[in-house]
């Protein structure tokens, strides 16, 4: 376990003015991006198990082929969509909720350096889908039938750079607009018309690359703001201009006096609740709040936590708790929970090791990289009590793909793999 440290605490302003934006429009319940409807990891069904029978949830359905990979499900109208590479292109697979295939199709040049496979989920609004491929390929596909409607080399245009690990941003939409991430000398942040992949502005470049996370859309008093975290700042734009409002060196945090080799890769996207912003990253990089003005213009440091630096496994927030894992090395972590407000630690629980988890009815769905184990556990901040537990066996590699419930039902994503669970009480 890791030594818990002392945090700073500071008023939160405005939090009547703020709200976080929802997700892309679809059926109730669906889940038709990355991290859920609201992309904070969070399910608003109930009526589902409390405890998970001796070997765990009945299995549904499990299929193969849908390509090498770690992005997860995305269901919208009844059909169910993942992605994958196969051999060196990336392709979207639809499904019917039985598992049924319904099609397959390319949609462009796969990530095969470090870490081969895709890391990009689509983000499905009514009858169109949004994808990046691992080459920064953006394409705009019929939802019914995967046919494409248009193709961007978006990277190639916005002169974008990326590191080691190559892309892992899933698309957002605000109104008429998909927002990327690109990063550069060029620019920051772009605005895409989503009908046409015309350019609809570009904000500043920061001189930064891009890091492995997901924008955010916050409502600040008048104010559309879109967050995301690049290879080193927290930024926030305007999403109606594309003006760069705020830029936080989020790196500068990090310890003088860490381990040498620790790289800066920020995978996890920020949380907004209540007028603060969370960032946290792993290689004993501390988590860090931050302060929204009412009107979305500026921040201010409001605490840092060196306890929570996860990885890449996200985080949740419920009643005013935030809940993940943390690193301890790239094969260890334990699980841990802070009070959103002040960034105290409730507890640090050791159990398997590091991993992504999904929030659902009074409950936390933990589910482990290393073998695949997966926790059902109390979402309270009085202890890591699991009630529940059983082994993903399909599929190979890295189990770092992210829970998703649907319906009753929980998918896990593993390699060449998607399996699905009952979970309906």
């Amino acid at each position: 376990m890791k030594k818990t440290l002392g945090v700073c605490t500071l008023i939160l302003l405005g939090l009547s003015l703020l709200s976080c934006q929802s997700g892309p429009k679809t059926g109730p319940g669906d889940w038709p991006q990355f991290r859920g409807p609201d992309r904070n990891g969070k399910s608003a069904e109930t009526g589902l198990l409390k405890e998970w029978p001796e070997n765990g949830p009945e299995k549904l359905w499990m299929v193969e082929g849908i390509g090498d990979g770690y992005s997860t499900a995305i269901i919208s109208s009844n059909t169910l969509y993942t992605t994958g590479m196969i051999d060196s292109l990336d392709y979207l697979t639809a499904f019917d909720l039985k598992g049924g295939r319904k099609w397959q199709v390319p949609y462009g040049r796969g990530w095969r350096k470090s870490w081969p496979g895709v890391r990009i989920s689509p983000t499905v609004e009514d009858d169109r889908i949004y994808l990046i491929s691992g080459m920064g390929e953006i394409s705009c596909l019929d939802a019914s039938s995967g046919e494409t409607i248009w193709s961007v080399d978006a990277y190639t245009v916005y002169e974008g750079e990326y590191k080691i690990w190559g892309i892992a941003e899933n698309l957002l939409i605000v109104d008429d607009k998909l927002i990327y991430t690109p990063a550069g000398k060029k620019t920051t942040m772009v605005a895409m018309d989503k009908m046409t992949g015309e350019t609809i502005w570009m904000s500043e470049s920061i001189g930064d690359y891009t890091g492995y996370v997901s924008p955010i859309l916050i409502e600040a008093g008048e104010r559309q703001l879109v967050v995301n975290v690049t290879g080193n700042y927290v930024i926030g734009v305007d999403a109606g201009n594309g003006e760069l409002l705020w830029k936080e060196n989020y790196t500068a945090l990090f310890p003088e006096d860490g381990p040498e080799w620790a790289p800066i890769i920020n995978c996890n996207m920020p949380v907004y609740k209540d007028g603060g912003i969370l960032v946290t990253s792993g290689y004993d990089h501390p988590a860090a709040m931050y302060s929204l003005a009412p009107d979305g213009g500026s921040v201010t440091l409001a605490w840092e936590n060196e306890i929570l630096d996860t990885h890449h496994g996200n985080v949740v927030v419920v009643d005013g708790y935030i809940y993940g894992s943390n690193w301890i090395n790239n094969r260890e972590g334990d699980w841990v929970c802070l009070e959103w407000e002040t960034g105290k630690v409730m507890y640090e629980a050791e159990w398997e090791t590091k991993g992504s988890l999904t929030y659902a009815d009074g409950m936390l769905y933990c589910y482990e990289e290393k073998d695949g184990t997966v926790a059902l556990v109390e979402a309270t901040p009085e202890a890591f009590n699991i009630i529940s537990t059983f082994k993903n066996t399909a599929g190979r590699g890295p189990h770092w793909a992210h829970p998703v419930i649907h319906n009753g039902v929980l998918y896990i994503r593993h390699g060449d793999t998607l399996t699905a669970y009952k979970v309906k009480a």
